[in-house]
């Protein structure tokens, strides 16, 4: 019998699935011409996963990662705070980087990882 997982291990499960999925996205983005411009960025309170630019383009990706998809899909889990927390985020980055004129594009990337296999599920302007 195997003993039941302890809460900081089901942590750090979630925290490398997590890390995994934001790998994954990044390199789609890499692979579509993004240059990636920072990936767990702390603005004030809120946290953004991924923050990439072409261009104009600044494109700022909510990642959610699940294994089970039987209850609710990773975008699923997104909350109106969440979309809050990240509209709030993008606005304190706009002004600390001073970045004008630049088109700004909210995505979701949602990941899931079935024995070991991920798929994405990358959704442009989600979080309008």
């Amino acid at each position: 019998m195997t003993r039941p997982q302890s809460r900081i291990e089901a942590q750090q499960q979630r925290n490398a699935l997590g890390k995994a999925a934001e790998d994954l996205v990044q390199t789609r983005l890499e692979e579509q011409g993004f240059e990636i411009l920072a990936r767990n960025l702390r603005v004030g309170r809120d946290e953004l996963d991924i923050v990439a630019r072409k261009g104009p383009l600044l494109v700022v990706c909510e990642v959610r990662a699940r294994t089970n998809v039987s209850w609710m899909t990773p975008a699923q889990s997104i909350t109106r705070a969440k979309i809050a927390s990240v509209r709030r985020g993008v606005a304190t980055l706009l002004r600390q980087w001073r970045l004008p004129g630049v088109e700004v594009r909210l995505d979701v990337a949602s990941v899931v990882v079935i024995d070991g296999e991920p798929s994405i599920n990358y959704l442009e302007g989600a979080l309008h």
